[in-house]
């Protein structure tokens, strides 16, 4: 069967969300040649020859518990700057497509579904999503608002790993870009471990991060000590709401955390402050001051205002990973893929720099490219 023929299925946790939104709405624009694939490193030269699905064959749906339609949500981006002003009536048929294809998730308030029961009803939806469109294979993507991490002796599965679970009953490869549990849960590492399913997370790594992925290494590198990093996120939208609760900024804030501890080999002074600001929207502003040492014990700072929305940076990296997990799927890849720790602030293995993380991606592209 040629590449163009296969369709691929790509089923996101959080399918009404900004991330799933504007990624769907955003494959749909690049599909037709509306817009150009800004921000999908899969579109650069490196990339051309791995086999990868093309965004013509990629068909969405996915889970979700609001009940908020897809080309509805797509408008209310557009009004905010997020999506440009037309897209989503430009795109109205492959947004009504999706929105066809979207399940409600779980848990519900007052759902008395065991964790099993749960399971097996996101599985069966996964299963009838790739019979109904024909797919060869379908992988699902975690995109939903960051939850807390679990107690040690919770008893129930956090929802995020009820989704991870189903997926992997389901026979898809995973993606986490979100700091919740996901796979790692440890009632899941006996499945994890039996299956022959490519995954990969945790926790997508954007524009703060991603900014001090760049930066620690500069100053390991020129030999500059690292006395203090501290940084303030100031968001709106789902996220800011979300991460307004302690117990999800800190499961959040340990990604962050990690980037600088790996790379400086411990983690200097300084917290990450998350401040929910409703106004900004789906837009928000990441702030960093850098204390570190010169020659001769001189005193610096160097600080960084990051603004952007944090949809339309994540959006392009989705859609990278799950072309590149059903590409690693189809030529028999399985278990954790550190070649894709470039996306991540959590990532399973591999480096933490960013310029090493994106030769190993080159790597795992020409792997590909040898597989076909």
């Amino acid at each position: 069967m040629s590449a163009t023929a296969v369709r691929t299925g790509v089923w996101f946790i959080g399918a009404h969300g900004s991330v799933a939104t504007t990624a769907t709405a955003g494959c749909a624009a690049v599909a037709a040649g509306l817009h150009p694939a800004v921000g999908m490193v899969t579109e650069t030269a490196p990339f051309a020859e791995s086999g990868l699905p093309p965004v013509t064959s990629l068909v969405f749906g996915g889970h979700d518990v609001l009940d908020c339609p897809l080309p509805k949500r797509a408008e209310a981006l557009a009004a905010g700057g997020v999506l440009p002003h037309g897209l989503p009536s430009a795109v109205g048929a492959e947004l009504g497509a999706a929105e066809a294809e979207i399940r409600i998730g779980g848990p519900l308030p007052g759902d008395t579904r065991s964790d099993e029961e749960l399971i097996a009803a996101f599985a069966a939806d996964l299963l009838d999503f790739g019979r109904r469109n024909g797919l060869a294979r379908t992988v699902v993507v975690n995109v939903s608002s960051t939850e807390p991490a679990p107690a040690p002796d919770a008893v129930r599965l956090p929802a995020s790993s009820l989704y991870a679970a189903a997926a992997l009953r389901a026979g898809c490869p995973y993606v986490n870009f979100t700091p919740s549990t996901g796979l790692r849960a440890p009632a899941l590492r006996d499945a994890v471990a039996a299956s022959d399913l490519p995954y990969a997370g945790r926790d997508g790594k954007t524009g703060q991060t991603l900014l001090r992925s760049v930066l620690a290494p500069m100053f390991v590198q020129r030999a500059l000590p690292v006395r203090a990093w501290s940084g303030t996120n100031l968001l709106g939208g789902g996220d800011g709401a979300a991460l307004a609760d302690p117990a999800a900024a800190a499961a959040k804030n340990a990604g962050k955390e990690r980037v600088l501890a790996d790379t400086l080999g411990a983690a200097p002074e300084g917290e990450v402050h998350i401040d929910d600001v409703p106004a900004l929207g789906d837009w928000k502003t990441a702030w960093d001051h850098i204390a570190f040492d010169g020659f001769l014990g001189t005193r610096m700072v160097l600080q960084t205002t990051w603004q952007g929305c944090d949809s339309a940076l994540a959006a392009p990296l989705v859609l990278d990973l799950a072309r590149l997990l059903a590409r690693a799927h189809e030529v028999g890849l399985t278990g954790p893929r550190p070649e894709l720790g470039y996306y991540f602030k959590d990532p399973d293995g591999g480096p933490a720099a960013l310029f090493e993380q994106y030769q190993a991606l080159l790597a795992f592209a020409e792997r590909l490219r040898g597989d076909r």
